[in-house]
């Protein structure tokens, strides 16, 4: 049978409402009684209820983590990472997937149905009116690799992806390729938008090199090799920046099947350095996004507004690094 605040109650000789203050964060108990009721506990195998705490504190303790990217490699990576360290620090993720979703207010009212704490939007491709929405209906919300702007009106933690544009351009201009490409994600996609922007007034900037664009149709490893197929039958560049390392692998595995030899034919450079990328059969050059980095900004903030939810938006951007690794050919 389940172990009730009762029979704990009975067991230490207190009352249910010492019990129950025990097991209140912030609460006041005398350590006597604490230690009593902890001792008690452990002999009967009691757990407090986190629903019905959830009734005495207001809170539920639980962080709506949504995101629309469930078939991209990186995001189980980002998912594992965001459920261990919300458990870590006392929270619980209550995960949503938003693939297809349109209307940010769908998804509002599927967050308020489980009276969430707070939300934590982790996508690059969601409208900025979805964490807007939660913003306006004063949810303390956190948009994890949001676009980035100077003057955000909801709190956005990330990379500059127009640099990060940049940063590929000079890295395939440095290796002397004279024709290359953007192979992005969605084009409508934020990311995208500004990877692009941000690769071309590099190339623009150079005389001596000329690029072209195309997208894939999703971040995702069929949208990215079948844009690569697509690119083959045709005159393909010495070498691609995809916005994405998803995209990549799909492009590399496009290339190899049709007989062309990655770095010796063709180079490509992604973006994101997801575990996959190490594989020793992939070996990406990439540019690295310090994931680590941007889940725990993002989980400081949100905890930070359950106590200040009017805390005034704030950006805040980490830095990338190039990672060298077998897809591009050497420096000269």
């Amino acid at each position: 049978m389940t172990v009730t605040l009762k029979d704990v109650a009975e067991r230490a000789g207190v009352s249910r409402s010492a019990v129950s203050r025990t097991f209140t964060e912030g609460a006041s108990v005398s350590v006597k009684t604490r230690k009593k009721v902890e001792k008690a506990a452990e002999e009967l195998g009691y757990s407090p209820n986190a629903l019905a705490s959830s009734l005495t504190t207001g809170r539920t303790k639980l962080i709506g983590l949504i995101s629309n990217n469930f078939h991209n490699p990186l995001f189980l990576q980002v998912f594992d990472l965001f459920t261990r360290s919300l458990q870590d620090r006392g929270l619980r993720p209550l995960l949503v997937n938003l693939t297809d979703e349109t209307d940010p207010a769908n998804s509002l009212r599927l967050l308020r149905q489980y009276s969430v704490d707070g939300v934590i939007v982790a996508s690059s491709t969601l409208s900025p009116e979805f964490s807007l929405a939660f913003h306006k209906a004063r949810i303390p919300v956190v948009h994890s690799f949001g676009k980035f702007a100077t003057a955000p009106r909801v709190h956005v933690v990330g990379i500059d992806n127009i640099e990060c544009g940049r940063m590929a351009a000079r890295t395939l201009i440095a290796r002397g390729y004279q024709r290359v490409a953007f192979l992005g994600g969605p084009a409508e996609a934020t990311s995208t938008i500004d990877r692009r922007t941000g690769f071309f007034e590099v190339i623009n900037a150079h005389e001596t090199v000329t690029a072209t664009e195309s997208f894939a149709t999703a971040y995702s490893f069929d949208a990215g090799r079948a844009e690569m197929l697509d690119l083959i039958r045709k005159d393909p560049a010495e070498a691609f920046f995809c916005g994405d390392d998803v995209v990549a692998v799909g492009a590399l595995s496009a290339l190899r099947e049709n007989g062309l030899r990655v770095p010796e034919d063709v180079g490509i450079i992604g973006l994101n350095d997801m575990d996959m990328s190490r594989w020793q059969n992939i070996n990406l050059t990439t540019i690295r996004q310090p994931i680590r980095e941007i889940i725990d900004s993002s989980i400081d903030i949100v905890m930070a507004m359950l106590d200040a939810p009017d805390r005034h938006p704030e950006a805040r951007l980490f830095a990338c690094d190039i990672i060298e690794r077998g897809t591009l050919r050497p420096l000269p």
